[in-house]
């Protein structure tokens, strides 16, 4: 068993060389139009799908190799502020969905004008002042998975708007992310933790949601010492509390 994990690993992480020339490629040909040839829309518009199903295999290789590293107990610990950690997940997630969006919000100097940019996407934010500028130290990469898992599955998950909200009690950094979609039956709160459980019962449905999403959120927090509590229940939408200690 261990062999097949650390074989698992390496080639996990050799994927990170043939992705990175697939996506250099694909915006060379974008970008470099006067090197390579004018193109039509149809195939701007296919190299544009590739660089950004790219990127969502970037992150998922770099998903699994930090769920690796937390499971060996590999923490790196740095000092950011929450403003930092929530506006890095932001723009990782219009990246994918609306790349206009994410260029705005690299540009965003403060809370009020961020959170102007992404209401009229229906996402909202709900920080002090003082908790927004907030320095935190801890594993950077692994509470950004965390959040992002988060904020991903709300927004697949949602009728009309996630909110993400934040606050520091007792040394602990709560974040909750809350959608108004479906919600969670009560009898699927334990199930929907599981690596490959979702809401919806076949398998094409789990790859779309990403059902391993929650299940890596529990890793990262367990080996932080963290928690997650789920409010939630048919037609009700759903709340994700995140408790990390400081």
């Amino acid at each position: 068993m261990p062999d097949a994990t650390i074989k698992t690993e390496i080639l996990i992480h050799d994927l990170k060389v043939p992705i990175s020339v697939i996506d250099a490629g694909a915006k060379s040909l974008l970008n470099r139009q006067e090197s390579y040839g004018p193109l039509t829309e149809k195939q701007i518009k296919v190299l544009k799908r590739i660089i950004r199903n790219t990127l969502a295999t970037q992150r998922l290789v770099n998903d699994v190799l930090e769920l690796g590293r937390s499971r060996e107990g590999v923490m790196i610990l740095s000092s950011f502020p929450i403003s930092a950690l929530v506006t890095s997940v932001l723009m990782e997630i219009f990246d994918f969905s609306d790349p206009g969006v994410a260029e705005v919000i690299r540009k965003t100097k403060t809370y009020n004008e961020l959170e102007q940019v992404i209401k009229a996407s229906g996402t909202g934010l709900s920080f002090s002042p003082k908790v927004w500028k907030t320095m935190v130290h801890l594993d950077q990469a692994k509470v950004r998975q965390i959040l992002r898992n988060l904020v991903t599955n709300a927004f697949k998950h949602r009728a009309s708007f996630v909110e993400i909200s934040g606050s520091i009690k007792e040394n602990q950094l709560i974040l909750k992310v809350k959608d108004d979609g479906r919600g969670i039956p009560l009898a699927d709160h334990k199930k929907i933790f599981e690596t490959y459980f979702t809401t919806g019962s076949s398998i094409e449905s789990a790859i779309e949601s990403h059902g391993l999403g929650l299940a890596g959120v529990m890793v990262l927090l367990k080996d932080m010492g963290g928690t997650l509590v789920l409010d939630s229940d048919d037609g009700k939408g759903a709340e994700f509390t995140v408790t990390i200690p400081l």
